[in-house]
C-alpha cells in the first residue's frame, strides 16, 4: 500500500520512509536540472533566491517538463524523469542549504548525495522513465517559473503543484541505496558465471 507524502515534508517523516516504500507524493515540488543545480550550488554563500522560490520541505525533480502556454497560463504536457547521476556534483549542497527532503529523479546518485540524505534527513524517490505524459497527469497546477529567461525552459525551475505522483524510495536517510545493492548483486553475479 503506498504512503501518503505531503511537502512540507518534516524530517521525521522523511527518516521514517525506508527503502522499497512506495510514496504518492502531494503538494508543492520543484524541477531543477543542471543549471539550476549548478546556481544553487555555486559558490561560498548559497545564492538570494527570487521571492516565492522556497525549497524548505519540498522535493526537487530532475526533470525539464515539456510546457505550453495557453491563454496565459503554463502546462506541463510531458514530465518525465531525467538522469539523476548528472547532479552529484551539486545535489548534496543544494540538500544541505536548502532544507530540500526528497530528490526525485530516476538512476539513483552517488556516495555524496547518499551522505547528504542521510546527514540531512531526505530520501531519493525514484519516478518511472518512459512514463512522462502519466506523471504529467500529477501535475494539478503550475504555480510559476524561476529563471526562465536566464536557463531557457527545460532548465529552468518550475513551481509545480501535484497530486498523488508515484514514486518509490531507492535511496533512504539511513544510507541504504538500492542502486548500489543492485550493482554489488549485479557484479557478483558476473563473477559467479564467469
Amino acid at each position: 500500500m503506498p504512503q501518503r507524502l505531503q511537502t512540507p515534508i518534516s524530517e521525521e517523516d522523511a527518516r521514517a520512509l525506508k527503502l522499497g516504500d512506495e510514496v504518492l507524493l502531494s503538494g508543492r515540488i520543484y524541477t531543477a536540472r543542471d543549471a539550476a543545480h549548478k546556481f544553487l550550488a555555486g559558490g561560498n554563500t548559497p545564492p538570494v533566491l527570487p521571492d516565492g522560490l522556497d525549497f524548505a520541505g519540498t522535493a526537487i525533480y530532475h526533470c525539464g517538463p515539456v510546457m505550453i502556454q495557453q491563454d496565459g497560463e503554463w502546462r506541463v504536457t510531458a514530465a518525465g524523469p531525467t538522469t539523476s547521476a548528472r547532479e552529484e556534483t551539486y545535489q548534496g549542497e543544494v540538500l544541505r542549504r536548502f532544507g530540500v527532503r526528497a530528490v526525485i529523479g530516476k538512476g539513483g546518485m552517488g556516495p555524496r548525495t547518499r551522505q547528504a540524505l542521510q546527514e540531512c534527513g531526505a530520501v531519493y524517490l525514484s519516478a518511472v522513465g518512459g512514463a512522462a505524459q502519466v506523471l504529467a497527469a500529477a501535475v494539478k497546477r503550475v504555480v510559476g517559473v524561476y529563471f526562465l529567461e536566464e536557463f531557457g525552459s527545460p532548465e529552468a525551475i518550475w513551481a509545480l503543484d501535484v497530486q498523488d505522483f508515484p514514486a518509490i524510495v531507492t535511496m533512504d536517510a539511513h544510507g541504504n541505496d538500492l542502486h548500489q545493492q543492485v550493482l554489488q548483486n549485479s557484479k557478483s553475479e558476473v563473477q559467479k558465471i564467469l
